[in-house]
């Protein structure tokens, strides 16, 4: 940690002022932390909606507002900082309603659908991150032409828009995780367009194929700027073609939209006892030990329930075979990790049906926790007073022992206790 009015590391111990002299105890700093990194979340997730033309000043000026809480000598009280934290967890809320908003009006209404993985014969470009305008732009400067499209990572929900269904460029998708990107950009071989954050320093391998858009920006890499990405389309053709290479297949497409169709068919099945609960599992991934604690949570649920994911947690349990129940696929893939508001829609029109508390819902949260965006999304489900939360594998470092067991206390947050079969016991027996 950082004392601003000190200028050096801070541990309570170790600060030049003497404890209360500059106000910066653990606890105040990790609030303020929690609230900054929300907020850098929202930012993200706003600026994707404002590019689509949708935003809000409400959002706007809670921004600043809250930034101006985080500098030097404004507010030390602890009470007052959580209060903006569940504010930005809100407003949160908002903008996730309008990208989702302004997705399905750019992009159209989504529905499920079958997406080829691997690479067809001919010249390809990959795209990864979450920037759905970037990827549509590309398409309309490629179309007419032999170059494939490929999605990689948390671009993979681009598939479940009509829109990018029906263009004949988008190939489908390649790779998995952010952190698999280093082996599979270097398999892959033609030009790579990271359009927001998760792009990770390339190495020489690939270095000169990486591409970054608007705010992504790597040391020595080409920028497109202006939408104009015909720097790519010449790498592409200049590139050695991908092979005709099939990997494998998935099924995406899950969006609120056509879970809350489904809605009354949902609560009679629950009503009679064919489904015995729902999970959300992903969130944001890390690379670190003890993530295969999601893996293993999701291959050990029952028969007759329903996972839904997104997030780039997904390509945790993607790869395993769960089945269907009731017609439908047992993993549902929701989207990307903002899309979460699709999951709180539809556990709020399902709450709303059956007269209750999402908190009494058969629904259980298991969120894998790495970056920023996962830090807003965390806020805006404690805004909404969800309790019960499995978080982890580990806290996040900024979170001092007082503030977890204070959120521990107040929402009922559990770590994942590194038992995924244990932990899916407790969660069976609420």
């Amino acid at each position: 940690m950082y004392c601003n009015q000190c200028e050096q590391t801070f541990r309570q111990s170790a600060c030049v002022n003497s404890p209360g002299t500059c106000g910066k105890d653990e606890d105040v700093q990790s609030l303020q932390e929690t609230l900054l990194f929300g907020l850098k979340g929202m930012a993200a997730y706003a600026h994707h909606a404002r590019r689509l033309g949708r935003y809000d000043e409400q959002v706007s000026a809670f921004i600043e507002e809250a930034l101006f809480a985080t500098m030097t000598n404004v507010n030390f009280d602890l009470e007052t900082l959580l209060g903006y934290c569940l504010t930005c967890g809100e407003m949160n809320l908002r903008v996730m309603q309008l990208l989702d908003e302004a997705h399905m009006q750019a992009f159209g209404r989504p529905q499920p659908t079958r997406v080829r993985e691997g690479t067809r014969a001919g010249p390809g470009i990959l795209v990864t991150g979450h920037d759905l305008l970037d990827l549509w732009t590309l398409l309309e400067q490629v179309e007419g032409s032999e170059i494939k499209v490929y999605t990689h990572g948390e671009m993979l929900p681009a598939h479940m828009y009509t829109g990018f269904q029906q263009h004949p460029n988008l190939a489908g998708h390649f790779g998995g995780a952010w952190q698999d990107q280093k082996k599979e950009f270097a398999a892959f071989p033609g030009p790579l367009v990271g359009t927001t954050n998760c792009v990770l320093i390339p190495p020489e391998t690939y270095r000169d194929r990486l591409f970054t858009t608007n705010a992504v920006a790597m040391p020595g890499g080409r920028r497109i700027t202006e939408g104009d990405f015909a720097p790519v389309i010449a790498a592409a053709r200049a590139c050695p073609p991908c092979p005709e290479q099939q990997t494998g297949e998935s099924t995406v497409g899950f969006h609120r939209t056509v879970l809350l169709e489904q809605a009354a068919t949902i609560v009679e099945a629950v009503q009679a006892g064919k489904i015995s609960r729902f999970f959300v599992i992903g969130g944001c991934d890390g690379a670190e030990k003890g993530r295969n604690y999601f893996s293993d949570y999701a291959q050990a649920t029952p028969p007759d329930s329903f996972i839904m994911t997104l997030g780039c947690g997904k390509f945790r349990i993607r790869d395993h075979d769960y089945g269907e129940h009731l017609g439908l696929p047992r993993l549902l893939d929701m989207g990307q990790c903002n899309d979460a508001y699709g999951a709180i829609a539809v556990a709020a029109a399902l709450a709303e049906a059956f007269d209750c508390d999402i908190d009494a819902l058969p629904l259980t949260l298991v969120i894998s926790w790495f970056e920023q965006k996962a830090v807003a999304v965390l806020l805006t489900l404690l805004h909404l007073g969800v309790r019960g939360i499995t978080l982890g594998p580990n806290p996040p470092a900024f979170i001092t022992p007082n503030i977890l067991r204070l959120l521990q206390e107040t929402y009922d947050l559990r770590l994942s206790g590194g038992d995924a079969h244990r932990d899916l016991r407790v969660a069976m027996a609420r």
